[in-house]
């Protein structure tokens, strides 16, 4: 494999964990609402979910697992806040395949037009 596509791998395996987590509904609103609303508790985050706090606690270490959330206890509650770096390298790659794209259709029409 040459050095490009190896470091291309490497990217696309270090995003995969994060598309995996956006790819549920679920993960999708919590996330948003911590983007949003700011930090907030299991507790909060139940509020008005549909579903319980074991549910919203499982999705938190999904995304907790994939780098997109963080917590910290304070007292006796954990409160989670979004983890914009991963979110960050997840858009780079994004723009990475966007840009390879472009320049595959830039050659295509290139091609086309000749």
């Amino acid at each position: 494999m040459s050095p490009i596509r190896s470091a291309a791998a490497n990217k696309a395996a270090d995003a995969a964990p994060v598309f995996a987590a956006l790819a549920d509904a679920t993960r999708l609103r919590i996330l948003s609402r911590l983007c949003d609303e700011g930090p907030m508790s299991i507790s909060r985050l139940s509020d008005g979910a549909g579903m319980t706090r074991q549910a919203v606690t499982k999705h938190l270490h999904a995304l907790e697992s994939a780098g997109l959330v963080r917590d910290a206890r304070v007292g006796r509650e954990h409160i989670f806040e979004l983890e914009p770096r991963r979110l960050e390298k997840a858009r780079r790659y994004l723009d990475h395949v966007a840009a390879s794209w472009d320049a595959r259709i830039d050659r295509l029409k290139a091609y086309v037009e000749r």
